[in-house]
């Protein structure tokens, strides 16, 4: 499927676990220290200098080369996503960012808020990183370079960014935690067969 941003809330509630996306239009790259201020500009009620409004969020700490005319994209794979479990929730839900791009996946109570608030996860492909940049075709605008070039917030226009799976949907569902259940009932069965072998020895 193809998206394009801004999104909708009701396209992005149409996406099912495992769907394949490519994306175009505007990406904003940011890893802890921009969430947590983010955060921090919108408890002390201070306007923010982008808009996530229906936007798409990447976890991303690109490598950057200045250029006379501005910036150059070097490397743009994804962060784990995990590292911000903790900020992301109330983000989405302070935000109103329609996604999230980046790997590994997010905990239960990112996914409740992507559920409420009308949000998807993207996962993209770690060790990717050049293939992510080929598909970036414009360094917009940086936001608070002052954090250091990894975790600035980097405005970027991307065309058929990709390819990105569903992996925890607006519904409530996750690839992730089907996965583990899959693989938890593996482990019983295997321990089970494993006792049963072992007692049939004896």
């Amino acid at each position: 499927m193809k998206l394009a941003a801004p999104l909708t809330e009701e396209t992005i509630r149409k996406l099912r676990p495992g769907e394949v996306v490519h994306l175009t239009g505007r990406i904003f790259t940011m890893r802890d220290l921009a969430h947590e201020r983010i955060l921090q500009f919108i408890r002390e009620g201070r306007k923010l200098p982008f808009n996530l409004k229906d936007g798409v969020i990447y976890h991303c700490g690109p490598i950057m080369r200045r250029k006379d005319d501005g910036w150059e994209v070097i490397s743009a794979g994804p962060t784990t996503s995990a590292r911000m479990n903790r900020v992301e929730a109330e983000v989405i839900e302070q935000t109103g960012v329609r996604a999230i791009i980046g790997k590994g996946g997010m905990n239960g109570e990112v996914g409740e808020a992507m559920k409420e608030k009308g949000c998807v996860y993207l996962a993209f492909t770690g060790g990717a990183a050049v293939v992510a940049a080929l598909r970036i075709k414009e360094v917009v605008d940086v936001h608070w370079l002052d954090l250091g070039m990894a975790e600035a917030v980097w405005e970027l226009d991307v065309r058929d960014f990709g390819p990105l799976i569903a992996a925890m949907d607006a519904n409530g569902n996750s690839i992730y935690r089907d996965v583990g259940r899959l693989v938890e009932e593996k482990r019983k069965a295997i321990e089970s067969a494993w006792e049963w072998k072992k007692g049939d020895g004896e």
